[in-house]
């Protein structure tokens, strides 16, 4: 698990990587049409990754807004990227459920060029910008975190 302690861009990059590794599990078992072990690894996936964007929208992202007084810039970005990839997240729920595997492998397909791309304007600028604005802050950021 990511640990707050690290600081703000370690924490979120590593945090970036646990869904990553979540993703390619689950992306095995779907490729070896492991109908059991998708269904297992499919929430925890689920799961996680919302669990990520929330830590964003619920704790980082405000922080940095109040911090810094730019609300229609990068975070309003990443809030647009996280409907999206909610939205592909729920169709590949719908794939799971119906147990269409393919279906849920090209939706993944989908979801990961998102993610990546997504992950590269964050960790390229958004949390260097959000380290700088909220050093002082980032104790009382990473508690709040280990909340959500």
């Amino acid at each position: 698990m990511a640990n707050p302690s690290d600081g703000l861009i370690t924490f979120f990059s590593d945090d970036h990587r646990e869904c990553d590794e979540l993703w390619a599990a689950l992306e095995g078992a779907v490729t070896a049409k492991d109908q059991a072990k998708t269904a297992t690894l499919w929430p925890a996936f689920s799961a996680r990754l919302l669990k990520h964007l929330k830590m964003e929208e619920d704790v980082l992202f405000p922080a940095f807004e109040a911090a810094t007084g730019m609300r229609g810039g990068p975070t309003m970005v990443m809030r647009g990227e996280h409907t999206q990839m909610r939205g592909v997240l729920a169709e590949m729920e719908r794939r799971v459920a119906s147990g269409d595997l393919d279906g849920l492998l090209d939706q993944g397909d989908t979801l990961l060029m998102l993610i990546q791309q997504h992950n590269a304007k964050e960790e390229g600028m958004l949390y260097p910008m959000a380290e700088q604005a909220l050093s002082e802050q980032w104790p009382a950021l990473a508690a709040k975190l280990s909340q959500v």
